[in-house]
């Protein structure tokens, strides 16, 4: 994820309560890909975008267990208007 992704995962991780850092891979490189990490410290920190991930997959399940329906296939009700020949 880039920067301005980067800032919208933090912003939705903290909405939802799952703990993670977002940062950069490369702390001088600000400009290349971004990850969620355990801690701020880049000499220490672990990398657990995929369990953030998970977690946020998690908390949507919560809300709403059922996977989405089918779509459906064939007809629909409604109207056709037709184009005005005028």
């Amino acid at each position: 994820m880039n920067a301005e992704e980067a800032r919208q995962v933090d912003a939705a991780l903290r909405r939802l309560g799952i703990p993670g850092v977002v940062a950069p891979e490369d702390p001088v490189h600000a400009a290349g890909t971004w990850r969620v990490y355990d801690s701020a410290d880049p000499g220490t920190r672990q990398d657990i975008t995929a369990d953030a991930l998970a977690a946020f997959v998690a908390k949507f399940r919560e809300v709403n267990p059922e996977p989405p329906g089918k779509p459906q296939s064939g007809s629909t009700r409604g109207f056709v208007i037709p184009p005005d020949e005028g």
